[in-house]
């Protein structure tokens, strides 16, 4: 058994997360409130020194007046506690929804449309091989019928209703893929502290 006063903490912390398994209880919560607040203290301290200090105090020192324009919309979060002025809460919300748009639409574009359709185009070298030929083909067809299956501006009937199901199979081929990793990693995570417990804590295994 561990004499570790840090992993003692850390055993009665997992011991009440995991007691929620059984029901809610006061054990718990207090575990919860605990990593929330410590959470919330963790990102005020990245802020301050990763973000406020780095890209507004530090300029400000130096004489660059213009951060204090980013500086007086985001202040106007705050208006958010006083009535008469909420409405302003909307400028600072505006300006992220805008700036974030802006910034990860082409990102996506590149990402999420233009690789997937290289990616799903068959070019005749990757038949050199033929399991990957093979590959290339069936992501092909699935893409294909895929899209077919979110074609709505048709009935399904004659040739389009057998090419949506294989569009259905494939779709659910990648639900159960990603649940499946969904599980295995969450499995990954209840193994580790279920080592942390039994082995550095309690010493019942190496």
């Amino acid at each position: 058994m561990s004499h570790d006063p840090w992993v003692w903490i850390g055993a009665f912390l997992t011991i009440g997360i995991l007691s929620f398994l059984y029901k809610e209880n006061p054990f718990y919560r207090f575990c919860e409130h605990l990593f929330v607040g410590v959470a919330n203290g963790y990102a005020i301290a990245v802020t301050w020194h990763l973000i406020l200090t780095p890209r507004l105090i530090m300029p400000l020192q130096g004489g660059n007046y213009l951060v204090l324009i980013p500086m007086i919309i985001g202040l106007f979060y705050f208006c958010r506690f006083i009535p008469k002025l909420s409405w302003l809460v909307r400028i600072p919300i505006a300006v992220a929804l805008g700036f974030s748009s802006g910034v990860s639409i082409p990102a996506i574009i590149q990402a999420d449309v233009i690789k997937q359709i290289q990616g799903t185009v068959v070019y005749p070298h990757l038949f050199a091989n033929w399991q990957q030929g093979l590959w290339a083909i069936l992501i092909f067809i699935g893409v294909l019928a895929t899209i077919f299956f979110f074609f709505f501006s048709r009935e399904h009937k004659g040739i389009l209703k057998p090419v949506s199901y294989v569009g259905i199979i494939f779709i659910m081929v990648g639900f159960g893929a990603s649940f499946g990793y969904t599980v295995m990693a969450r499995l990954s995570l209840l193994i580790g502290r279920l080592q942390f417990l039994f082995g550095t804590w309690l010493g019942l295994i190496k």
